[in-house]
């Protein structure tokens, strides 16, 4: 590694990568794995059985007290008094003008403590956040609980049996969360993920973290590292901050207007535009002929001009797609539209969310 890396935070599961032969690469400040045995093997193995990947470089803030939940529903675009003890639940936070500053997941562990995960890259951007308008709400703590938590994603169709076989405990149903012993080891398990696929997610004390990764590979869980984890968000159209999601885009272009509920005045609520008012909107696509599409290239269409957010060949699908902000008058599924591609215009079509469904669901 080059002596810029050298400063890489890396997670407890590092030697575990390194001996697997790991292509590590530098990600949000920290060495992570991008793929073990390649992408497209990795990809395929969690759509049929069941993928382990190492989340830990995602941050964690505890918010606890009286106060906590009408503070979060200050600072969360979703109605967070309607998550239930051991619930989870999908938002976007926003800054005064409606830009997205993050997307996030919170869990309610206790009527006046929670937990919400955030995207590693905006961490510390989103814990100052956090703090600087707790201060306006006395019966509020807010603590980065990030160096308190490894985390790992189990995905995949098998992804419950293999927790089964080390699980003490029950097993958390889909957007609940259970705390429960796995292999040993005390963990919040929740019923999320980022795949598509049916899963958990762990959060585990990173001196367990090992312990977790070993028994659960040790059932069948094959590695799988942060390409596959791309590839897979993309085919079902979950959005990636930073690629699809910015401080310049609101949530409502962006195709994120469910999980804004303006009743519950959080900041930059009223700065949104009405749902049906954007100039753009997110919109996902597929080429109709050959190529690959990637972030930042312009799409054509009849109404004007657009970009790829994010990109890729879909292992599953056997074609190039993507998500990309176009005119709103060309974001009706089935609409032809041309992407550049290092100079040359692809053909593709908009399609409806997911691009990749399985047969029968």
């Amino acid at each position: 590694m080059s002596t810029a890396s050298e400063t890489l935070r890396r997670t407890p599961l590092y030697e575990r990568h390194a001996g697997a032969g790991a292509r590590l690469v530098p990600f949000a400040g920290w060495e992570m794995p991008v793929q073990y045995e390649g992408i497209r093997q990795e990809h395929v193995n969690v759509r049929t059985h069941a993928g382990l990947f190492d989340v830990s470089h995602m941050g964690e803030i505890e918010t606890t007290g009286p106060d906590a939940e009408r503070f979060l529903q200050r600072l969360l675009s979703n109605d967070v008094t309607k998550i239930a003890v051991k619930g989870a639940q999908y938002s976007v936070l926003c800054n005064q003008r409606g830009g997205v500053l993050d997307d996030l997941f919170t869990y309610k562990l206790a009527d006046d403590r929670f937990l919400t995960v955030t995207n590693a890259a905006n961490h510390e951007k989103d814990l100052a956040w956090f703090e600087e308008h707790a201060a306006m709400f006395p019966g509020v703590t807010v603590i980065d609980a990030a160096p308190n938590y490894a985390m790992l994603a189990l995905q995949g169709p098998e992804a419950r049996e293999v927790l089964a076989s080390v699980l003490e405990g029950e097993e958390p149903a889909r957007f609940k969360t259970v705390g429960a012993k796995v292999a040993g080891v005390d963990c919040l398990v929740a019923g999320t993920g980022y795949t598509g696929e049916d899963g958990v997610e762990l959060l585990i004390p990173p001196e367990g973290a090992t312990q977790v990764w070993d028994a659960l590979t040790s059932e069948g869980a094959k590695p799988a590292g942060l390409g596959a984890r791309d590839t897979l968000r993309l085919e079902v159209c979950f959005h990636l901050y930073g690629n699809d999601l910015s401080e310049d885009r609101n949530p409502i272009e962006a195709g994120l207007g469910w999980c804004c509920k303006r009743d519950t005045d959080f900041i930059g609520a009223d700065r949104l535009p009405d749902p049906g008012t954007t100039a753009q909107k997110l919109v996902p696509f597929a080429f109709t002929g050959p190529g690959v599409p990637r972030q930042g290239n312009a799409v054509h269409t009849e109404s004007g001009e657009g970009v790829v957010t994010s990109g890729t060949m879909s292992p599953c699908l056997g074609y190039g797609i993507g998500m990309a902000y176009v005119p709103a008058e060309s974001a009706e599924p089935g609409t032809a539209i041309e992407v550049d591609v290092r100079g040359k215009r692809r053909p593709a079509e908009t399609r409806q969310r997911p691009l990749y469904k399985k047969e029968g669901t």
